[in-house]
């Protein structure tokens, strides 16, 4: 009877822990408090900032981030509180920051803490590729793919471990770790997760750029950009994010649905 009794509480909790994807649906598992995340991002966020100076607020290209970036936001938030989704952006602050780097990245932490590097301007090119890559990044927040990460993360650490319990006895890790999750000072850039990862924020940030007023026929253009700029990527089956052809094509596959949010 005990055992039993331990089987429905553990399920308990595995079902009070997940949670539906908005746009996807997905089902999905986090072990991690999401106001211990937010309060982990100010604390990394303000770190980035400090050893990646801010470009001003005057400069052309921050006014450009962070025009289209509020738009996203407000399209965003828009679109999860009609659709009783509106939990998912509760203690979001939005901020948006550009940062003098030639990588090719770009990055949203929980809580709206967002960081464009100048090196992925040229391969945006137009405001609507732009808003690409950042509905893309924004989605990846909305969606919670860094909790996952993290949780996967904290898992490892060994059982009972928690990210309360992690920070606590080894802050420096479980800083690494947060930072792993969501792709930041890594080679990886912008492919630093799954597939399963990639290919949501993908449709969810095509929702977002269309409720905002850019086009989302945009989107395969601006990936067969990247495409051409990569210098030949390893087979699909060794990468960790979806080959620029198959995200194309389901991109294009989705794209009647992400066109009816769309009114120029």
């Amino acid at each position: 009877m005990r055992t039993k009794a331990i089987a429905v509480l553990v399920g308990l909790v595995v079902l009070e822990a997940c949670a539906k994807v908005p746009i996807t649906g997905r089902r999905q598992l986090s072990l991690v408090n999401e106001g211990e995340m937010m309060a982990m991002a100010n604390t990394e966020y303000s770190g980035f900032l400090k050893e990646n100076q801010a470009m001003p607020q005057s400069d052309a290209n921050v006014v450009r981030v962070r025009t289209i970036g509020n738009k996203l936001a407000q399209a965003a938030t828009t679109y999860l509180n009609d659709n009783n989704a509106g939990n998912r952006v509760d203690g979001f602050e939005w901020e948006f920051n550009v940062v003098n780097d030639p990588t090719v990245n770009a990055w949203c932490m929980p809580g709206g803490k967002v960081v464009v590097y100048t090196g992925i301007l040229p391969v945006a090119a137009t405001d609507a590729g732009l808003a690409v890559v950042m509905g893309h990044e924004i989605a990846h927040a909305i969606a919670r793919h860094g909790s996952e990460r993290m949780s996967q993360g904290i898992a490892l650490q060994g059982a009972g471990m928690t990210l309360e319990v992690l920070t606590q006895q080894n802050p420096s890790a479980a800083g690494n770790l947060f930072l792993q999750s969501f792709g930041i000072g890594s080679e990886l850039g912008m492919l630093a997760y799954s597939r399963k990862h990639e290919s949501e924020a993908d449709k969810m940030g095509l929702v977002f750029m269309a409720m905002a007023g850019y086009d989302p026929r945009e989107a395969p253009i601006f990936w067969k950009r990247m495409s051409a700029g990569s210098g030949g990527a390893p087979p699909e089956i060794l990468s960790p994010h979806p080959s620029d052809e198959t995200r194309v094509r389901d991109l294009e596959a989705y794209m009647p649905e992400a066109l009816k949010y769309y009114k120029p």
